[in-house]
């Protein structure tokens, strides 16, 4: 099975940590957010794994060779000229990550519980274009979805903005992305965007044709580990995924 871990972001959250070293490589727990990735993935059967880099990409790349790439097919997308975001990540490592089976996509700043088997089940159940992971938390931005769990919108407490792709009638309710989808790679062929952009207007456009659903894991334990704060929550988390 394919997987992609987005490793591509600055960490300008984590300064003064990330001066000399890339987030994904910051240590939490005794081991680099990538490894925590890495593990997670292989735990569950994902040999094929491709992860884009940017900011100190050549370290990154030095520590999957000194860790023999964890024993799996790792494949590098190098953003290294220019960053690309989410969705032009995304386009960029489609030759990794075409075929006939979903890949699942994470980002490497987040630590959590959820079980990526259920998550690919519910997918595959609902025949859907992309599947999200989504929890009720506090967020500054929403995105917003149906009775269905259908993606209907999305909102920024912030800024007021909203924007709504399905018709005005329908009931929404706010849920929070969790950084961890499973994508089926039918989605290359329906990407139109160019350059640098994020999935989430890719994702709201195309949610007026195909089926962009979520997946709650309202119960379960997640963390964002991009701020210093979440360093004692993280560590807590491992403990008790590890634990169990």
């Amino acid at each position: 099975m394919k997987a992609m871990i987005f490793a591509a972001g600055l960490g300008t959250r984590l300064r003064p940590l990330t001066d000399n070293t890339p987030k994904a490589l910051v240590e939490v727990g005794g081991k680099s957010l990538l490894e925590h990735n890495i593990e997670k993935l292989k735990h569950f059967g994902y040999s094929q794994i491709v992860i884009n880099v940017h900011y100190l990409g050549h370290k990154i790349v030095d520590f999957l060779r000194q860790k023999n790439n964890f024993g799996l097919d790792i494949q590098i997308s190098d953003e290294s000229k220019q960053l690309l975001d989410t969705g032009g990540g995304l386009k960029k490592a489609a030759p990794y990550l075409d075929g006939k089976k979903s890949f699942l996509v994470c980002n490497v700043d987040v630590v959590s519980d959820l079980d990526f088997d259920l998550l690919r089940a519910h997918h595959e159940k609902e025949g859907a274009l992309a599947t999200l992971a989504v929890k009720k938390r506090n967020s500054s931005r929403y995105l917003l979805f149906d009775k269905n769990m259908q993606l209907g919108g999305w909102k920024n407490e912030k800024s007021g903005e909203k924007i709504i792709t399905q018709n005005s009638e329908n009931e929404l309710d706010s849920f929070a992305f969790s950084g961890i989808q499973m994508i089926h790679p039918r989605i290359f062929d329906l990407i139109e965007e160019k350059g640098i952009f994020s999935t989430i207007p890719m994702y709201l456009r195309l949610s007026k044709t195909e089926k962009i659903t979520g997946f709650r894991h309202d119960e379960g334990l997640w963390v964002d580990v991009g701020k210093f704060e979440h360093f004692k929550e993280t560590e807590d988390i491992l403990r008790k995924i590890n634990k169990d």
